[in-house]
C-alpha cells in the first residue's frame, strides 16, 4: 500500500483506537478481556447516544471525545504524572497489546456489546451517588454496568 492508497479517514481511525486503547489500559488494564470490551462498548453507546441526539451531548460525537470528555474516566483527570504515563505506556505492555486489540475491534465495528447499552460503569468498591437505587443493565466481573440516558 503506498500513501496514496490511504484512506482519508485512516488517522482519524488510529487516534480513535489509540485514546480508547489508552483509556481501556487506565481504566482496567489488570482487569478480564471482557471487562475491558464493556468499557469499550460504554464508550460506543456514549457515542450512539450524542449522534442520536444530533451531537447535542457533553459526552462528545467521536470515540476520542468521549474518552476524553471532562471528568469522565478517572484514568484522564488523575494527575499529570499518570496522565504522562498513559500517554507513554510502551507498546510492548501485555495489557496494552491487549487493550489495542479490542480497542480496534470496538472503532471498527466488530465488537459485541456485552452492557445492552449501558453507557456508564463502576467497580463494586465504589458507590457513587449517580448508580443509588438503579439496577446494572450487566454485571462482569467486579464491574456494573449502568445505562443512563439523562
Amino acid at each position: 500500500m503506498n500513501l496514496l492508497d490511504i484512506p482519508l479517514d485512516m488517522e482519524a481511525e488510529e487516534a480513535a483506537i489509540d485514546i480508547l486503547a489508552r483509556t481501556l489500559w487506565g481504566e482496567a488494564r489488570s482487569a478480564s478481556v471482557r471487562v475491558k470490551e464493556a468499557i469499550a462498548a460504554v464508550v460506543l453507546n456514549r457515542v450512539r447516544l450524542a449522534k442520536e441526539r444530533f451531537g447535542k451531548d457533553w459526552w462528545g460525537t467521536t470515540v476520542v471525545e468521549a474518552c476524553l470528555a471532562s471528568g469522565q474516566f478517572p484514568c484522564w483527570r488523575l494527575s499529570p504524572s499518570f496522565r504522562t504515563q498513559l500517554m507513554q505506556v510502551p507498546d510492548t505492555d501485555p495489557d496494552f497489546a491487549i487493550c489495542r486489540r479490542i480497542a480496534a475491534r470496538a472503532v471498527r465495528g466488530a465488537l459485541v456489546d456485552p452492557t445492552f447499552g449501558a453507557t456508564h460503569y463502576r467497580r463494586l468498591k465504589e458507590q457513587p451517588l449517580w448508580a443509588e437505587r438503579r439496577r446494572p443493565k450487566a454485571r462482569i466481573g467486579s464491574y456494573r454496568f449502568y445505562q443512563i440516558l439523562s
